[in-house]
């Protein structure tokens, strides 16, 4: 996967002092002032690995742009730029289908340790052969990083799948977030445990028969949650 990465902010001075950092870090960058432009390189460049986005944006903002890359099957890494504070704006950001945010104002290494956390996770294949897990109706290829539900592949995000993945190697026993943080997100992630709650919440939205009460990931109460198929 190429180190490309899509910095959406509408405002040039931050987006050049991002664009600046980003680049002596090795990464190729896509550059867009607005969520339409942000939409079009997108489909210049399918092959970008990290989109970071603004929200607060005229048009379209951060949140539909999301929304709308999820829906093109892009399916690599999304980080929200975000002035807002409030809990319920960060879930919404989660929800829509980002990995994680940053909220304004930020320093420039932070943001740059989170391209680089999300981008490994994104870009790690290390399977040289054919691996499957089976655990009930699911089927999880590690090879393709690809999950089946009854033969029926769904669509998930690379931190979705990490998930999933955790839980289906580690079947029926209890995993606390912290271990999913690492597992996942990795060491260096210094985000909040809040991401994980979220991701699960999403996850769930996409593999339970019934998300209110799931049947597959289950929640320890206290600690963490745990894969039951």
């Amino acid at each position: 996967m190429k180190r490309k990465v899509l910095v959406l902010e509408d405002e040039e001075n931050i987006r050049s002092f991002v664009v600046l950092n980003l680049k002596r870090a090795g990464y190729e960058i896509v550059q867009a002032g607005s969520g339409e432009e942000a939409l079009e390189k997108y489909d210049e460049n399918p092959d970008i690995a990290v989109a970071v986005l603004d929200v607060m944006l005229p048009g379209i903002d951060g949140y539909e742009v999301c929304r709308a890359l999820r829906a093109r099957g892009y399916g690599a890494g999304v980080i929200m730029l975000t002035a807002r504070t409030q809990e319920a704006d960060k879930v919404t950001g989660l929800m829509t289908g980002a990995d994680d945010y940053v909220t304004k104002p930020f320093s420039v290494v932070e943001l740059g340790a989170r391209v680089d956390a999300l981008y490994r996770r994104v870009s790690n294949n290390p399977f040289a052969d054919e691996d499957i897990i089976i655990s009930g109706p699911f089927k999880l290829n590690l090879r393709a990083r690809e999950v089946q539900k009854n033969g029926v592949k769904i669509d998930l995000t690379q931190i979705e799948y990490g998930i999933l993945k955790a839980f289906m190697q580690n079947i029926g026993k209890a995993l606390s977030r912290d271990d999913l943080l690492e597992m996942v997100w990795g060491h260096h992630y210094v985000g909040e445990l809040k991401i994980v709650d979220v991701n699960i919440r999403r996850l769930r939205i996409k593999i339970e028969d019934n998300p209110a009460a799931p049947q597959y990931i289950v929640t320890v109460r206290g600690y963490g949650y745990m894969w039951e198929a």
